[in-house]
């Protein structure tokens, strides 16, 4: 659901315009609170005894991600080489990096981007970012339009996708997948079924480099922390703040770890963010109003928890949400950052600094 005026940013499709249709979707999937404490389900296994070393911000196509041809994130081009490709990726990476102290970068791909010849060039982006040492999570993207209803588009094109994808990376130890992302037209059983199939078609993947979206809208990973099938995978959350309006700080970290129940050893929240380019400021009190109150209960909550977290997004053009702004021309590419408290919060979340312009913020 899309914001009713631009600038917007993504905010899954036009899915939640309203707020009853995500509450019912949790109703209907009995996504409700769990308990709140952060050691292991019994039966469970961690990927990590933390997921603290996910520092990192989503890389979009302006458009969003939901495509019915290749998915572009800001910046680059189906018209580019993969010299090209590689050298504007380079630059926005290091802008990621320098910037933010980023270390991972969420890129999308669907099987217009991977089975056609944007491929070629594509994998110029991943090959960019992995040879500065970073951490590449690539995750699937449905089409957009009737396509959008939570579910692959088609199976055979899905498979073939994941088939090339990682064939070529799977030795690369830098690469992560996540074979759907907001899976919400499938039941919990349906979607743990989908997901323990894609474990076992590529098992020469490492569980360690799977991420396997919660329920929903990623809203919830309880469910799929309790699946025996997923032990020793990541475990991806999506957490935003229009799912409520008015909350407060301690309502907010409430409803963050009701969603995360005793799994935040696995949990990394590779969705959550906020408006960077309205001058709303961070380090403020979080009676501040609700984006505020959200954006400060999500990072304290992350950083307490040891969570990783993947900011969205940190680059997409027109969109407020994105805490980045590309400068430049072809390969001649630099970034500069729309909130200085958002980022503070971002590198509070990621373990660094000690928070001091916050104390006393929440009153």
């Amino acid at each position: 659901m899309r914001p009713p005026t631009l600038p917007f940013r993504r905010v899954h499709g036009s899915r939640r315009t309203l707020s009853g249709v995500l509450a019912a979707a949790l109703t209907a999937t009995g996504l409700i609170a769990v308990a709140l404490s952060t050691a292991p389900l019994a039966g469970s296994a961690s990927a990590a005894t933390n997921t603290s070393q996910f520092k990192g911000v989503n890389w979009a196509d302006p458009r969003d991600n939901y495509a019915n041809d290749p998915v572009i994130p800001s910046g680059l081009s189906t018209s580019d080489s993969y010299a090209t490709t590689y050298a504007k990726s380079t630059a926005i990476i290091s802008g990621f990096r320098s910037n933010l102290g980023a270390n991972t970068v969420r890129l999308p791909i669907n099987p217009y981007s991977v089975n056609g010849s944007f491929w070629n060039s594509y994998t110029g982006a991943i090959d960019a970012a992995t040879a500065k040492g970073f951490k590449v999570i690539l995750g699937y993207w449905e089409g957009a339009g009737s396509q959008k209803d939570g579910h692959v588009d088609d199976m055979a094109s899905f498979w073939s996708m994941w088939a090339k994808v990682t064939s070529k990376y799977a030795g690369n130890h830098h690469v992560y997948f996540e074979p759907m992302n907001e899976p919400f037209g499938y039941s919990q059983s349906a979607w743990a079924d989908l997901a323990a199939q894609w474990i076992s078609n590529y098992p020469k993947i490492p569980k360690n480099r799977i991420f396997v979206s919660g329920t929903g809208y990623n809203d919830s990973v309880t469910s799929v922390c309790a699946d025996s099938r997923f032990n020793g995978t990541y475990l991806s959350l999506h957490h935003y703040g229009f799912w409520k309006t008015n909350a407060s700080y301690s309502e907010w970290v409430t409803d963050l770890k009701s969603r995360i129940g005793s799994c935040a050893s696995r949990t990394v929240a590779d969705e959550f963010g906020a408006p960077m380019t309205t001058g709303l400021n961070y380090n403020g009190p979080s009676t501040g109003g609700n984006s505020i109150a959200y954006m400060q209960a999500d990072t304290d909550t992350f950083r307490e928890l040891g969570m990783g977290s993947v900011y969205w997004p940190g680059l997409r053009n027109g969109d407020t949400y994105s805490m980045e702004t590309l400068h430049g021309t072809g390969t001649d590419l630099s970034l500069t950052t729309n909130s200085p408290s958002g980022a503070d919060r971002l590198a509070y979340a990621w373990g660094h600094g000690q928070g001091s312009a916050r104390k006393g913020a929440h009153g």
